[in-house]
């Protein structure tokens, strides 16, 4: 029987499931215990990471002339990254984070892992495989995220303009889904979609989200 893009969507995602030991560190920022200067290095990082993740995005979006359905949904994960850098700042600034802080920061490479690899994404993969594979990445980010904003306004005191960034990505986005669903289903439906390329791909965006969580934890 032939499968529909919600059903390939739904399994690869389970198939991507990360082990719940995989990442300690969200479950240490949950009891309060990871410390303030990890949260800065948490925003600090991810000040790097939004901005080139919403240009490989467009990237996608630009690259995907035949796949307009996949240009669709990059169009709006980068719309949504913009929105995200928007929310970053209060959460910095909670932080303690300053213009100098972050002018003298360098990145640590086990962070910037995982942006490095959605730009080669955006450089080598068909548009439609790489929607397969970060939508599959995006159910554990949005876990972590739901997770953390809880925390901080439990365990640090935070407001919730400083946890607005993790709550945007925790949110439900039915509209995403949509365009994920649509996207894969025109893949299935025109034969361009390589399951077992995507598989791969969706892999090592785990592996590297979970390089990003692990690089962290060493500070914490």
């Amino acid at each position: 029987m032939t499968r529909t893009a919600t059903e390939l969507l739904e399994t690869t995602t389970a198939k991507l499931a990360p082990d719940p030991q995989a990442n300690p560190l969200v479950p240490l920022i949950a009891r309060g215990d990871a410390s303030r200067d990890t949260l800065a290095t948490l925003a600090l990082e991810q000040r790097w990471v939004i901005p080139a993740d919403r240009l490989a995005f467009l990237h996608l979006a630009q690259r995907a002339t035949e796949e307009p359905e996949a240009a669709a949904f990059f169009e709006m994960l980068a719309d949504g990254e913009a929105l995200a850098a928007e929310r970053l700042q209060p959460f910095a600034q909670a932080c303690g984070i300053d213009e100098a802080r972050t002018s003298a920061y360098e990145p640590l490479p086990g962070c910037q892992a995982y942006p490095s690899y959605v730009a080669w994404l955006a450089l080598n993969a068909t548009p439609t495989d790489a929607v397969l594979a970060i939508t599959a990445n995006f159910s554990a980010w949005g876990g972590y995220c739901a997770s953390i904003a809880e925390s901080l306004r439990v365990h640090y005191d935070f407001m919730d303009e400083a946890c607005a960034f993790f709550d945007f990505f925790a949110e439900p986005a039915p509209e995403l889904d949509r365009r994920a669903t649509a996207a894969v289903q025109a893949g299935l439906d025109a034969n361009f979609l390589n399951e077992d390329r995507a598989h791969g791909y969706g892999r090592l965006l785990q592996s590297y989200e979970s390089l990003f969580w692990s690089t962290l934890l060493q500070l914490a």
